[in-house]
């Protein structure tokens, strides 16, 4: 059995409808909550409109007014969209200068530091930071101007990871709580978590852990501190060897993010290489793909690269796995052929006993019909395979699901020994519209790569050689030739291989294409590697 979280007596902790689970029950409360994403997004996105409504409707509105609603869309964004949000905490500085208030200005100031903090760029968060008046602070915002400062010398340290630097950075930030904590009620969130987080830096974990389950199990939190707080104990049980407890942590808090449209997380980026280290590469897979969509959508470069890094790890084992199950199905496969064989020996026996050789001949050739059918999918099945694992994102799971529902079709026939339907089940596979939708997911996820692919390429030509697509085509033969070169697969071979031509057709197809371009034939295919992704 998966270990459980934290076990008290008659489990009465709980956090705003977190309990503690198995890790099933768990992953199967995320995948409920995903579907809710939409949801959850939406009522933020209405939550910003109105706002900007307030914003729009108001004649002549004051400068404290809009500082108001500024600061208003600032909080919905910051952790939302990166650019937005940046956008608002310079609105915010540009109205505090406006109404020549230093408060504001030194308020907003700490504003355009977290969000610089959150793209990683450390430099400029301090920048911003080092120029305000704390003096002129009310003493939430100078709170709140601490531990700023300190998350960023935190965040500057793990950065880092230096032998010499981050212990000095661990040393600034530990002052810099202090003074937040100095400013907070011994038993507020903000002191919990901030001399918890101090604790888990310096070394005392098991005061750190006191602190965050005293949060966890405890208290009423917000959904985004709870996800802050939930990541940070899960990140103590990770470094402890406790990978069950780590798991079951980072799904609440990824649970958490969820529930408020928290885009800028780190949550399900680490339940995902929790999960593939623990071998379930599948949830593993369709997290980090949640993470990346999640990184995308905030846009911080910070948050990409780090998502990124992972992602082909992840995405590579998914697709062994992917040919692992195909082995197996070709296997079951095999199997069957050998059943049928032997049901056909049966039958021939029992029908020269009953003196019906016609009626047996006949359904040993239907027999062998549907196994020459059934062997000529499977040929076809294994011509199938890709060598970059882009466009595969959104396939992955769907032949996983087919693959799956196909052996327990198999499995079924089997056990109830209508060997006969297994042929119709075979030949219901259209392997000739899987390619088909697999090049039309190719393009599409080409095209969202490459959403300019086409424009450059044309750029090449004279006007009368542009390429010219029907209404709903996305590439053509000429145009996917050279997606797949500029997506790195050079290999004329493979090409070929990749969109069912001769060698040769694709060297004529290269030829005649480079031909008619403006630049010379060496040239050409620099060209399509020069054309820029999104």
């Amino acid at each position: 059995m998966k270990r459980i979280l934290f076990i008290i007596p008659f489990l009465l902790f709980f956090h705003s409808g977190f309990s503690i689970e198995n890790h099933d029950s768990l992953l199967l409360k995320l995948n409920t909550e995903l579907d809710k994403k939409k949801g959850y997004d939406a009522a933020k996105i209405q939550r910003i409109e109105k706002l900007q409504h307030d914003l729009n409707d108001s004649d002549n509105p004051s400068l404290n007014f809009k500082y108001r609603i500024y600061l208003g869309l600032y909080q919905e964004y910051k952790s939302f969209n990166y650019d937005k949000a940046f956008y608002y905490a310079q609105k915010l500085q540009q109205v505090g200068y406006q109404l020549k208030d230093p408060a504001k200005i030194a308020y907003s100031r700490i504003k355009f530091g977290f969000i610089l903090l959150s793209s990683g760029m450390f430099k400029e968060t301090f920048d911003s930071l080092k120029i305000v008046n704390v003096k002129l602070l009310d003493a939430g915002a100078r709170q709140e101007y601490y531990f700023l400062i300190a998350r960023t010398y935190y965040d500057l340290a793990d950065f880092d990871k230096d032998s010499y630097y981050t212990p000095i950075y661990n040393e600034r930030a530990g002052k810099y709580i202090d003074s937040g904590a100095a400013l907070s009620k011994p038993n507020s969130f903000e002191y919990l978590y901030f001399i918890g987080l101090k604790y888990l830096k310096t070394g005392n974990i098991p005061k750190a852990v006191t602190n965050l389950k005293m949060l966890v199990y405890h208290y009423h939190l917000t959904d985004h501190q709870f996800a802050v707080t939930a990541s940070t104990l899960s990140d103590i049980y990770i470094r402890n060897n406790k990978p069950d407890s780590a798991i079951d942590m980072l799904i609440n808090a990824t649970i958490a993010d969820i529930r408020s449209s928290t885009k800028e997380e780190a949550a399900m980026t680490t339940l995902a290489q929790q999960l593939h280290r623990n071998g379930d590469v599948k949830d593993a897979y369709a997290f980090i793909k949640e993470a990346l969509d999640d990184a995308l959508y905030y846009g911080a470069r910070q948050r990409k690269i780090q998502v990124s890094a992972i992602l082909p790890t992840i995405a590579g084992e998914r697709i062994t796995y992917v040919e692992q199950q195909r082995r197996m199905l070709f296997l079951y496969a095999s199997l069957l052929t050998i059943l049928a064989i032997i049901v056909v020996v049966f039958a021939v026996i029992i029908f020269k006993q009953l003196q019906k050789l016609k009626t047996a001949d006949k359904i040993i050739l239907q027999t062998n019909h549907n196994l020459q059918e059934s062997n000529h999918s499977l040929n076809e099945a294994n011509k199938i395979k890709e060598e970059y694992i882009g466009y595969y994102f959104n396939l992955i799971s769907e032949y996983i699901n087919k693959l799956e529902k196909f052996k327990r079709s198999v499995d079924n026939k089997l056990t109830t020994k209508r060997f006969d339907d297994i042929g119709i089940l075979v030949n219901n596979i259209n392997l000739t519209k899987e390619r088909e939708e697999l090049f039309i997911n190719f393009d599409k996820a080409f095209l969202k790569l490459f959403p300019n692919f086409v424009e450059s390429y044309n750029a090449l030509f004279a006007e009368e050689n542009h390429v010219r697509l029907l209404p709903n085509q996305l590439l053509n033969t000429d145009l996917r030739i050279f997606a797949l070169i500029r997506l790195g697969i050079s290999d004329t071979e493979k090409i070929a291989h990749i969109l069912e031509y001769s060698v040769n057709t694709i060297y004529n197809y290269k030829a005649r294409i480079k031909a008619k371009s403006l630049i010379t034939n060496d040239e050409f295919e620099n060209a399509i590697m020069a054309i820029k992704a999104i």
